[in-house]
Parts: C-alpha cells; structure tokens; sequence
C-alpha cells in the first residue's frame, strides 16, 4: 500500500460545500429585473441587497462571497455586477475612469469620493439642487446627473466649511 503524508492527504480530500443559501428575496428581485437566477446571479443579490444600501466594488464583494465559503471568480463578479447595473437593479459610479462601485441606491442622489479612503458617501438630493440644466442636444433627453465630489482631508484636519453648516449638512443627512 502507498503511504500519503497528511497534508497532501487533506489537499486531497473532498471539502464539504458552503452553508450558504441564497434568499429567496434575491432570486424573486432577480426575475424581477428579467435575469435567470443562476447560483452566482443569486449568491451575489444576497449580499447585495440583505443590508441597507451600500457602495461595492467587484473586490469588496468577492472577499465577502470568499468569507462566506461562496467561491466566485474576480471576472464572474464583475460580470454580474454589469449585468445588475443594465437590469437596473444597481447604479454604476466611475471614478477617474479607474474604478467602478456599484451602488445599491437607485434613488437620486450625489456622492463624496474621500480618495484617501477609497469610499463614497451619499449627498442626498436636497443638498445637491439643480437650478438649471443644459439644453440636451435634440434627440436627446437628460437620464440621469452624475456628480462626484473628491474629497481630501485638510492638513490641518479642520474643514473648510463653518462649522454651523457642517452641523446642518450632518442633521439633514441623518434625516433625509
């Protein structure tokens, strides 16, 4: 009889499937928006919208699809989430053209982008009013006004707004 170390005895041996089930709540949402709710379509849902809503790119979403013993490939992810976003189940934000977050919003809003951090967070709509659009060029109809605000921390660590204004902006955030 051959004789196998255990460590490659282990590499061998069958490991037992995830636990993992996606909600039913993500399958019905998915056939909602006309897509087949395939294993990693509803894997993915799951995470996506069993919380409020976020902001995630396709790298946050494979570590917590890997955390939960759901094994996605990068490319499939990113797939899915651009599948999602022209279903409209999800809102596609660029960043310089060098990353893309998906988020679960779809209301209309605006976003900080705090570089340093590479996090976005909701303006919401009343604080972003638009007196006056372009005139689209005719044949055109304006969808949708995408603004990102960049932020950078001061150096100084305070804020270029009075704090009077900070304070209003935080109050109206939390109740809006």
């Amino acid at each position: 009889m051959l004789f196998v170390p255990d460590e490659i005895r282990q590499c061998l041996s069958v490991r037992p499937r995830s636990q993992f089930a996606p909600s039913k709540r993500a399958c019905a949402l998915l056939e909602q928006a006309g897509l087949r709710p395939t294993r990693q379509r509803a894997a993915l849902a799951t995470f996506l919208f069993q919380e409020g809503n976020r902001h995630v790119t396709a790298e946050d979403l494979w570590q917590e699809a890997g955390a939960a013993g759901v094994r996605l490939s990068l490319a499939t992810i990113y797939n899915t989430l651009n599948q999602f976003a022209e279903a409209g189940l999800l809102c596609k934000v660029c960043i310089n053209g060098e990353r893309a977050y998906f988020d679960t919003d779809l209301g209309n809003h605006q976003h900080f982008f705090v570089k340093a951090e590479n996090r976005l967070i909701d303006i919401p709509a009343a604080h972003m009013p638009f007196a006056e659009l372009p005139e689209p060029p005719e044949g055109y109809s304006i969808a949708k006004v995408d603004v990102v605000i960049q932020l950078v921390r001061n150096k100084s660590g305070g804020s270029s707004r009075p704090r009077s204004t900070q304070r209003a902006f935080r109050e109206q955030a939390r109740a809006g």
